[in-house]
């Protein structure tokens, strides 16, 4: 009797998932498939809603003191990091048009072990920036009640523990608003998502030409009070305002043209974002002195009452804070599903997550859990603490990214790319290097939570995803996956053998078949054929099933 050879434990953390099958098992879920139905208008805004809002309407509080004036450098700086990675993300985007984003493409190119730790932090990146976000709601919501018609909601329910606080219900609630949306489908969602998204950037323009009004040019000098550490310190901490501009990757599945419109959609988003950025920060603090933002919560509605002595533009900025906020929280949340979505049908999580509804072609279940972890997160932590450890686990996502461009250019030349990212090699490099400065800026206590983050995400692969995963129980459990780019896959336009499974010899060996068919929905030999539940193909079901 034939022997296999078991492969050992460091090729099987390494494995890579071809980058072609991965295309190929897109939008197929458990019970169901996505519907495509997003435009390129509609997937810019989606972007734009994810990222625009937070940093400006919560996070400017917090680095201006850090910086003084030269905040509005900070932005740049920050923007110029999230740029490079904005340029790696759209390669890739264009390249594996998949819900799972950077997920997906470490997965192609860098090895399971390394997509699995990459999906790990965008959950610090998705589900826990959203809680940060949710958190910051209620901080508007209260001052809009305030301002608008004399009532200041209880800070017992406004407030987590340690913050004068119990627990946080307006956060909960708006968390529960989007949840409701995504239920009733990403078309509907992207549809809401782009009248807040035009309200809220034409609150930000109101902002800054009411504030421009009260411009003081005493409030810009000195404009490096705190020197050049304070500013790229202040770079590290707003960087947080930049999340969400690769929301677009997440909608991969789900887009009518993904391989021409998601590289737009991401580098567009960054552009809009960016500009508005930088004129509300220089906006801001021309019109208020920077040692007033220390403590100041809903920083920009402050600035305008401080600046003409009004209440009213600082009412209406409420309001669109809290429109802006809502929007994040809708689109950040449809990220972190889809990207379960993807880990699930790989099987490096239970495929509950994977299950779709086959009438509102959304994964319902997904959407639920997701829902009550970021409620429950959003109501019993602090903003600043979410918002720091969300900050290190994108930089670290976005870094892989930038490596995974690289590695599949190296491994797969030949590959389809919609679109290339610029300056190669030298843009993906510096993409890397400014994203571990970054992090390296960040505090001590925040590594220590990325650590052990990390470690209890490792964990939860060796006990459960790799034991699950299908790439390696595609191939009977026993050998490793062709990779990417190892000379294994046959050349394109001749025809591919079906999987290993699908004939067994003896011994539970797998045979091939008698004749090579050749792959559905693609020319011959370029995809393999899209993953079917287990219990069609005749395997044993996973355990979790």
């Amino acid at each position: 009797m034939a022997q296999t050879t078991q492969p050992s434990l460091v090729a099987s953390l390494f494995r890579t998932k071809p980058a072609e099958q991965i295309v190929a098992e897109g939008g197929q879920g458990e019970g169901g498939g996505l519907r495509r139905s997003m435009t390129l208008f509609q997937l810019t805004l989606f972007s734009v809603g994810a990222t625009l809002g937070t940093g400006i309407f919560i996070v400017l509080g917090q680095a201006v003191p850090m910086a003084g004036p030269a905040v509005v450098l900070s932005f740049v700086i920050a923007a110029v990091t999230a740029l490079f990675s904005a340029l790696s993300y759209a390669e890739l985007a264009g390249t594996i048009p998949v819900s799972g984003s950077s997920y997906s493409y470490a997965y192609a190119t860098m090895g399971e072990l390394v997509a699995w730790v990459c999906g790990w932090c965008l959950m610090l990146e998705y589900a826990v920036s959203v809680s940060a976000v949710a958190v910051g709601w209620g901080q508007y919501i209260d001052n809009f009640l305030q301002q608008s018609i004399g009532v200041n909601l209880p800070n017992s329910i406004t407030s987590p523990a340690g913050h004068g606080g119990v627990i946080n219900i307006p956060a909960v609630v708006v968390v529960v608003f989007a949840m409701f949306l995504l239920l009733r489908g990403a078309a509907e969602s992207a549809t809401v998502n782009a009248v807040m998204v035009c309200a809220k950037i034409g609150i930000l323009i109101f902002f800054c030409i009411v504030a421009f009004a009260g411009f003081q040019s005493g409030n810009l000098a000195p404009f490096f009070p705190l020197g050049i550490a304070g500013v790229t310190g202040a770079a590290s901490k707003v960087f947080f305002s930049y999340i969400g501009f690769d929301a677009a990757s997440t909608a991969g599945e789900e887009a009518k043209n993904p391989k021409r419109d998601l590289p737009l959609a991401i580098i567009l988003s960054l552009v809009i974002v960016t500009i508005l950025y930088v004129a509300v920060a220089f906006a801001a603090v021309a019109a208020q002195p920077w040692q007033q933002f220390k403590g100041q919560e809903a920083s920009l509605a402050q600035v305008l009452t401080n600046a003409i002595g009004a209440n009213w533009p600082a009412t209406l900025l409420d309001l669109g804070a809290i429109i802006a906020i809502s929007s994040v929280v809708l689109t950040v949340m449809y990220g972190q599903t889809r990207i379960l979505f993807a880990m699930a049908r790989d099987g490096l999580i239970p495929k509950v997550f994977e299950r779709v509804n086959p009438r509102t072609q959304t994964p319902v279940t997904n959407t639920l859990i997701v829902t009550g972890f970021i409620a429950v997160l959003a109501a019993v932590v602090p903003i600043d603490q979410l918002a720091d450890a969300t900050s290190i686990g994108t930089l670290f996502a976005f870094a892989l990214v930038n490596v995974g461009v690289m590695v599949l250019r190296r491994t797969k030349p030949g590959l389809s790319r919609s679109f290339k990212t610029p300056l190669y090699p030298i843009t993906p490099i510096l993409g890397v290097t400014f994203c571990l400065y970054l992090m390296v800026r960040l505090a001590g206590v925040t590594w220590l939570v990325f650590l052990i983050w990390t470690v209890v995400g490792l964990v939860a692969y060796l006990s459960y995803g790799r034991r699950h995963s299908r790439l390696a129980r595609g191939n009977g459990g026993l050998a490793v996956s062709p990779g990417v780019g190892d000379g294994s896959e046959p050349p394109a336009g001749e025809p591919v053998a079906p999987p290993p499974h699908a004939e067994a010899g003896p011994g539970g060996i797998s045979a091939p078949p008698p004749a090579a068919i050749p792959a559905p929905r693609s020319a011959p030999g370029t995809l393999p054929a899209p993953r079917v539940p287990d219990s069609a193909r005749g395997e044993t079901p996973r355990s979790d099933e």
